[in-house]
């Protein structure tokens, strides 16, 4: 067992305001736990928010981060947030 890996969880952050950034969102969640990671979904093509996002944090302060922000409302959009589940497996584009 040599290199030790820590244990991380990414978190799912649904219904986010249109202008919200990276940024936005890491300061949002670094209230409540390390935050590894934080970034938004964007169309390709105009590269605009769809609106949700994903953060990584370590997994022991996952919960807590669920806690304080789901149902939270952020610029008068009730946040969701959840464990993000893996994508699912898609096949080729018709």
């Amino acid at each position: 067992m040599g290199e030790r890996m820590r244990m991380t969880k990414t978190l799912y952050f649904g219904n986010l305001p249109w202008a919200v950034t990276p940024e936005d969102l890491q300061n949002a969640v670094s209230q409540h736990a390390e935050v590894l990671g934080a970034r938004i979904a964007t169309d390709r093509e105009t590269g605009r928010s769809r609106g949700f996002g994903f953060v990584e944090v370590p997994a022991d302060q996952a919960q807590a981060v669920i806690d304080a922000l789901n149902g939270a409302e952020w610029a008068g959009r009730q946040l969701t947030v959840n464990e993000a589940q893996p994508r699912p497996e898609r096949g080729p584009r018709r």
